[in-house]
Formats: C-alpha cells, sequence, structure tokens
C-alpha cells in the first residue's frame, strides 16, 4: 500500500467562522493572508484527527506522525494539508518549528484525557496555542520580544475555548482541561460536567481559572504596542478586546445549560476598539 492509499486526515467540516478570532482577516497583508489559511487549515486537519471520536489514541498518533512526515518532506498525498503547509514555509523561509508545536500538542490530545493542575494546562497551551500566534508574528517579520504577550494571549483563548466547551469535551471525548487541583479545591467532580446547569462548587472552578485567565488577557494587552505591521496590530488588538469580552460572557454564563458566545455586537465593537487601540506606531514592547 503505497502512503497516497488512504488519507490519514479526517475533515470535521469546522471552518474559520467557528473560531472566536478573526482568521487571516483583511487587516492582514495582502500578500500574506494566503500563508495564514493555509497554516489555519493544516492546525485545523490536526485538530480534527485529535478529535474525531471514531479513532483509537494510537491511531491518531499515527496519522498526526504522518502529517509531520510530510510536512518535512516526505512524499504522498495523503495529507494534503500538511504538503500545503510545507510549499507555504518554503515560500515564506519560515521554519516548521510552530507547525510541529501544533502536532505535538494535538498528540497529547489523543492520549492525555486530564490535567493536574494550571501550569500542566499551560504547558499544553504552549504547544497548541502560542504557535498559533507566533506563526503569525514571524510572517510578519516582527520581533520574538513579542512572544511572552502573545503566548498570554494564546493561553487565554485557549483556555476560554476549554470552559466553552467543557461539557462536550467531556461527553465527546472524555477529556477534562479543568485542572484536577482546582476540582479538587472546590469540592467539585468531572461528573459534574454532565449536569445542565453548573452546581456552585464546579461554578468556583470556573471563576478560579477565570481569574487566572484575566490575568493572562492584561498581560496580553502589551501585544499590540510592540508589534510594527499596521494591520496585524489592529487585528491582535481587536483579538485581546474579544478575549476580554468572552471572558466577560463566561463570567455572567453558564457553559452548561448553553454554549457560552461571542455576538455579533462584540466582533463590531472590538473591532471598533481594536482598531482605535491599535492606531499607534509598534515597536518594542
Amino acid at each position: 500500500m503505497t502512503p497516497a492509499a488512504q488519507a490519514v486526515e479526517t475533515p470535521s467540516g469546522k471552518a474559520a467562522a467557528h473560531e472566536n478570532f478573526p482568521v487571516g482577516s483583511w487587516l492582514i497583508r495582502r500578500d500574506l493572508r494566503p500563508h495564514v489559511h493555509v497554516f489555519y487549515r493544516f492546525a485545523r486537519q490536526a485538530d480534527d484527527v485529535a478529535d474525531n471520536p471514531r479513532l483509537a489514541p494510537e491511531d491518531k498518533v499515527r496519522r498526526l506522525d504522518r502529517m509531520g512526515a510530510v510536512l518535512d518532506g516526505a512524499p504522498g498525498d495523503d495529507a494534503p494539508s500538511a504538503e500545503a503547509m510545507r510549499q507555504s514555509l518554503i515560500a515564506t523561509g519560515i521554519t516548521a518549528e510552530h507547525c510541529h508545536d501544533v502536532l505535538r500538542a494535538f498528540r497529547m490530545d489523543a492520549t492525555k484525557m486530564r490535567y493536574r493542575d494550571w501550569p500542566d494546562l499551560m504547558e499544553y497551551c504552549r504547544y497548541s496555542a502560542a504557535p498559533v500566534g507566533r506563526q503569525l508574528l514571524d510572517l510578519h517579520g516582527e520581533s520574538r520580544d513579542t512572544w511572552p504577550a502573545n503566548d498570554a494571549l494564546c493561553s487565554a483563548l485557549q483556555v476560554l475555548n476549554h470552559l466553552q466547551d467543557c461539557a462536550e469535551d467531556y461527553r465527546a471525548l472524555d477529556r477534562v482541561y479543568l485542572p484536577a487541583e482546582d476540582l479538587a479545591h472546590c469540592g467539585a467532580r468531572v461528573e459534574d460536567l454532565t449536569l445542565s446547569a453548573a452546581p456552585p462548587r464546579l461554578r468556583q472552578v470556573f471563576d478560579r481559572l477565570l481569574d487566572r485567565t484575566g490575568e493572562l488577557v492584561r498581560e496580553a494587552r502589551a501585544l499590540p504596542p510592540g508589534v510594527r505591521s499596521p494591520g496585524l496590530r489592529r487585528e491582535s488588538a481587536i483579538i485581546v478586546n474579544l478575549a476580554e469580552r468572552l471572558t466577560e460572557h463566561l463570567r455572567r454564563g453558564d457553559p452548561l445549560a448553553r454554549r457560552i458566545k461571542l455576538r455579533a455586537y462584540d466582533f463590531a465593537a472590538s473591532l471598533l476598539v481594536g482598531c482605535w487601540r491599535g492606531r499607534g506606531i509598534g515597536g518594542p514592547a
């Protein structure tokens, strides 16, 4: 059987419109937008493999390994998003570091169902979330001095997404990102995620995580002033504001009762706020 005999990618049908943040919007330089979209598709396909409930963990890891091999130049057309990503990296001169980092995170998703504490969760975010922003910054030739604020923003977005999907992740995949230490501290149990509404003990867990996420968002406010590219500076300011808004929605809403998400008003308001905040000249923060 040749490498091309069976596709390794398992598309879910999700697209950029499902995300909490803009992906390769009109604010991004026109010549870079296709490369942003290629990176998004690559990460999306890898995520779909890791989240496919019909695949065994070892099969998920095998498929992700194959995507990594194609990314590095292995022949075969069984992982088209990885092949497109490789061509993008060649064209832009960006290394495959960030792509391999997200593959590492999705291998963790395939095999790791629980997290001990906040540092353990942040280690996961280092590979699942931070590389997305780092790829964008590298594409624009930005200083790596922006990485700490970027990592804070991307980690905040990741935790917010975990809270949005906490019930579904548990029901569909038996995966729980809520740290065991926080659950124990509040007297909550993983099984609480099956309830139709969050009991007070689980609400305390959410609030503890939102407190820490709020600290990350405050750190992330240093990102836009440090970005030189005008479009990326504005987009990063918009995303910071979206993170602020989603944090507040999750404080007021119950993700077990319904999926808490950003509204059209939030995106419109963040566009105005972000463009205003991102209007200054960027440089080293």
